[in-house]
């Protein structure tokens, strides 16, 4: 066979196989829905604070904090017995910008010297669908404790054998939300052009389950 006609083949069958693939059933992403009852350890690397604030009246800013530490259980048929404990290093606010964070850490907004951490400790989970759910507790920020409660969704639950240690093993996933007014825990600084009073916060968390 001349090099031409060889060439040809090659292509036609190149062409013939990237069909196939194309015809194949594609693989999706799915939550794995395993049973999530059961005590976790929140996993920093996969769990993430978000917080989105309004700026100067023109736009909404987010940030984060980088450290997230703390324990959860949760029980479906007995929810009485659910419990969250969560602890946020305030320090670890990042918002892409050091000298803005330098900022946020002063006196001024966080004062993170005489306030290290933020915690949030629940009080009592009330089931609002088969994978939702309101989430009571006392967050405290600033040194100042208040009530909050978090809209909380079920994401996925599962063993997840093949990640290495320690991420790997019986996981879950809950995304929680909630808005705050900032000057509730005495953080009024550039009130009330400057940033807004209302903070919304996200947290997404990934346990293993101890």
């Amino acid at each position: 066979m001349s090099a031409r006609p060889l060439a040809t083949a090659l292509t036609l069958s190149t062409l013939l196989l990237a069909g196939t693939a194309l015809a194949a059933p594609a693989q999706h992403y799915t939550l794995l829905n395993g049973n999530p009852d059961g005590t976790y350890r929140i996993d920093p690397q996969h769990s993430t604070v978000l917080f989105t604030i309004g700026h100067v009246g023109i736009t909404q800013f987010t940030g984060r904090f980088d450290k997230i530490s703390g324990t959860y259980t949760f029980n479906a048929q007995d929810p009485a017995k659910d419990r969250v404990h969560i602890t946020i290093p305030a320090a670890s606010i990042n918002t892409d910008y050091p000298l803005r964070d330098q900022h946020l850490r002063s006196k001024e907004f966080f004062d993170v010297q005489k306030y290290p951490d933020i915690s949030f400790v629940s009080s009592k989970y009330v089931p609002t669908g088969k994978k939702t759910g309101d989430l009571y507790g006392n967050l405290t920020l600033h040194g100042v404790t208040k009530p909050v409660v978090f809209a909380v969704r079920e994401l996925g639950a599962g063993n997840v054998p093949y990640l290495p240690k320690p991420w790997g093993g019986y996981l879950t996933g809950f995304v929680a939300r909630t808005t705050i007014h900032r000057s509730d825990f005495g953080i009024d600084a550039y009130l009330p052009e400057g940033l807004s009073n209302a903070i919304a916060i996200k947290v997404e968390v990934e346990g293993r389950k101890i």
